[in-house]
């Protein structure tokens, strides 16, 4: 099966795929590593809104990709960056979508993102506004019986004065936490605003204030993510983590290595490069339950490239490659995004996670894909 691709000149040349599809294979419940996929949203595209403003969701579509990924025995990590929070999804939609995938998917492995962006981070005053929102977030995903991520906040960081203010208002809102939560240490890659969280622009100070939380709380802390996307960063921490608490590595460039882990112990995982990657990481880490590590390897390793690609700088953008090819697998009949963010990434991009895409087996119907990509070629006047 051939297709004729630009070069960035709008040269054509056929390419012919290569990809043999990666079979779905559901991670079991035993399984080697807790596994979460951060999952994106469908924007309704026949919303009369600007893209600028609110953003409208479609329901149907979303809920349809939180049920297979829910069947490939993936966790979810719900309205995390992945959905657009804080970039399109606000705290009412978000809301509203944590409820929907609770009481659709009951018996699913899910955590809410708890944050404070129903906040101005401009407006905020004092410590005490940000305590009060999220404690409000909380509350309200608590009522709904969902479990919780402390997200990481544009609002604390604003206000925040020296690292015990972190230490201070993250023990007043695991307090209030009925069960232990996973922390979100977001780097400022993936948000400019928040560079200097924890107190300090520099990785040994700020990791000292975020393991003073743990060792304060840790019997209401699950475990941390972090995405640095500095793969010896995030191994010095998990060798410092207390006892029983987990690190979930969100670094979408070197996943491989550090979920396999070394003699000294592992990561879990809490990823927005799993939901492109969905099978492939069911898949990988079942061989990796079955003492497969060679067949483990062999399946993730590939997809690195191309995570390298979906996430490079800037990096708040790789959403717009993540529904990319949720479009082209067929997840959705569209490729609108909240916030208009389908226009945040240039045509090569685009051609160029496509060749990757199928390269790694990750076209779950090649035929369907080259139609939709020839649409979206045309609509660039390729």
């Amino acid at each position: 099966m051939k297709i004729a691709l630009p070069d960035t000149a709008g040269r054509l040349a056929d390419y012919a795929l290569t990809g043999t599809p990666i079979a779905a294979a559901p991670l079991g419940r035993n399984a080697a590593r807790t596994v979460y996929s951060a999952a994106h949203v469908v924007a309704d595209p026949f919303t009369a809104n600007d893209p600028s403003g609110r953003a409208k969701v479609d329901w149907a579509k979303t809920m349809e990709f939180r049920r297979y990924l829910a069947g490939l025995g993936l966790g979810i990590a719900e309205v995390m960056d992945t959905a657009q929070r804080g970039m399109g999804l606000d705290w009412p939609g978000a809301l509203e979508l944590i409820r929907r995938t609770g009481e659709e998917l009951p018996d699913a492995v899910v955590a809410n993102g708890c944050g404070t962006d129903h906040l101005d981070p401009a407006a905020v005053a004092s410590l005490d506004d940000v305590r009060r929102a999220y404690l409000e977030q909380a509350e309200a995903i608590q009522k709904l019986g969902g479990r919780l991520i402390l997200m990481a906040s544009r609002a604390l960081v604003r206000v925040a004065k020296k690292p015990e203010d972190y230490v201070r208002m993250y023990s007043d809102v695991l307090a209030a936490c009925d069960e232990p939560v996973i922390l979100h240490w977001l780097g400022d890659m993936f948000d400019p605003q928040l560079a200097g969280y924890w107190g300090d622009a520099a990785f040994e100070p700020a990791m000292q204030t975020a393991l003073a939380v743990i060792e304060a709380n840790t019997a209401k802390v699950d475990g941390i993510k972090i995405s640095l996307l500095d793969k010896e960063k995030e191994v010095v921490m998990r060798r410092r983590l207390p006892a029983g608490v987990k690190m979930y590595t969100g670094d979408d460039f070197n996943y491989p290595e550090l979920i396999e882990g070394d003699s000294e112990g592992f990561s879990h995982a809490l990823l927005g490069i799993f939901d492109p990657l969905a099978p492939a990481a069911a898949y990988a880490v079942e061989r990796l339950g079955d003492g497969d590590k060679a067949g483990f390897r062999a399946t993730l390793d590939p997809t690195v490239p191309l995570a390298h690609l979906i996430f490079r700088a800037p990096t708040q953008y790789y959403k717009t490659g993540v529904v990319f090819l949720a479009w082209l697998n067929g997840f959705q009949d569209h490729f609108v995004m909240l916030n208009g963010a389908q226009a945040m990434r240039p045509l090569p991009y685009f051609v160029e996670v496509f060749r990757q895409a199928d390269q790694c087996g990750l076209l779950r119907d090649p035929n369907r894909a080259v139609e939709r990509m020839k649409k979206l070629l045309a609509v660039y006047g390729a």
